[in-house]
């Protein structure tokens, strides 16, 4: 008979097997020790925790299951992967853009400033990085709406005001529409 243990993940509560707690500590434990990114080790670590719960939480709503098993905790492994690349997932269902990065169509994408690549308050590079087109095209057209003297201004002050800012590396690979993977997560989370 397996033991069963309540975990907290990522701030959330889930009921686990003996067997399935061993291997996800396993793999955080090998996962840090990989990571190396000194400070910023603790945020990643965090980061990925609550990932893994978000994981949990919609497979065991969609299987309608109480308890995580093994097989769940291998397939999260499997997708989320080490950040050195050593064990990645199946890159089915992603594309491939001119910029080389993998995305998932429209999947996850949100509507975020981007404070990375500014120039005011990040309205026309988030609205770029959504879109996916180029952030001198969108700031081009801002500019000409201004200076048309249409509403231009207005606009972009009221989505200055509801556009929130993409500050964690989920937000930056949400705002994107990269993948959750490790690798995304250390590429966001690094200063730049």
């Amino acid at each position: 008979m397996k033991r069963i243990l309540n975990v907290a993940i990522g701030g959330r509560s889930f009921i686990m097997d003996e067997d399935a707690c061993d291997k996800l500590r396993d793999y955080l434990e090998t996962f840090k020790d990989k990571a190396r990114m000194g400070y910023y080790t603790d945020e990643v670590m965090d980061e990925l925790e609550m990932r893994i719960a978000e994981i949990f939480t919609e497979c065991l709503r969609s299987s309608r299951q109480d308890v995580v098993d093994m097989a769940l905790v291998e397939k999260i492994i499997a997708q989320l992967g080490m950040p050195d690349g050593s064990e990645g997932g199946p890159d089915e269902g992603y594309t491939v853009h001119d910029r080389g990065e993998k995305r998932e169509p429209w999947a996850g994408k949100r509507l975020f400033r981007d404070p990375d690549s500014r120039i005011i308050g990040g309205v026309c590079s988030g609205l770029a990085a959504y879109f996916d087109i180029d952030t001198l095209l969108v700031r081009v057209l801002a500019v000409f709406l201004l200076l048309c003297g249409s509403s231009g201004f207005w606009i972009y002050v009221i989505l200055w005001i509801a556009m929130p800012v993409a500050r964690t590396a989920t937000d930056k690979c949400m705002m994107r529409g990269l993948p959750l993977t490790i690798a995304n997560l250390r590429r966001f989370s690094n200063p730049k």
